[in-house]
């Protein structure tokens, strides 16, 4: 019997749309920051993992590659990957990224770094990306967070297909830095939660 789709089926194109418009004009990048604040309020307010279960446009683009498209070995992540201390691991290493991103865009703003040009991929590669930026009204800071941010993604995402191609489609979900905020995030909640009687 086939299955009704429901709107947030198809967030998966924005998913990709980004990235695509990413590659065209880097200010795009902004849009990201949608991602990462959507969930925690999701999981603040309503205190369970909605956004990872339904929302996600990024698991379902890799649900869609690796499962539909079969893309991928349908094989089990290693015991080691779901393991908290590789999880808050990864999600410690993903914030000192992100908080040097942070700190290069300030520097930028602040007049005492030029503007760099480059999307790093997997926090080592420099990737030349100038095509993508042609000036704006705002400050070069405003395009060094968008180079910064659309690496963090960018990175995510190959990240999430390397592990799509090796294990199941949706591996990344295991260790996704998001996700194990908001799994916190509901503990944190749900233990402060009076108990009915």
């Amino acid at each position: 019997m086939k299955q009704n789709k429901k709107w947030y089926d198809y967030l998966w194109i924005a998913s990709l749309t980004y990235l695509i418009l990413g590659f065209f004009n880097i200010l795009f990048a902004w849009l990201g920051l949608l991602c990462f604040f959507i969930p925690l309020l999701i999981a603040l307010i309503k205190g369970n993992k909605a956004y990872c279960n339904k929302y996600c446009g990024r698991g379902q683009l890799f649900s869609l590659v690796g499962g539909r498209f079969g893309l991928s070995r349908r094989k089990d992540v290693p015991g080691w990957m779901k393991s908290g201390y590789f999880r808050y691991g990864f999600l410690i290493f993903f914030f000192t990224m992100f908080f040097q991103m942070l700190w290069n865009t300030y520097l930028v703003f602040s007049g005492t770094k030029n503007l760099g040009t480059a999307v790093t991929l997997l926090w080592t590669f420099k990737l030349p990306w100038h095509w993508a930026y042609h000036g704006t009204l705002f400050s070069d800071g405003v395009a060094q967070f968008a180079f910064g941010f659309y690496s963090v993604m960018l990175t995510s995402t190959v990240l999430g297909f390397v592990t799509m191609l090796l294990f199941k489609p949706r591996s990344w979900c295991v260790y996704c830095p998001m996700g194990t905020m908001t799994q916190l995030i509901c503990r944190a909640k749900h233990r402060n939660t009076p108990q009915k009687s």
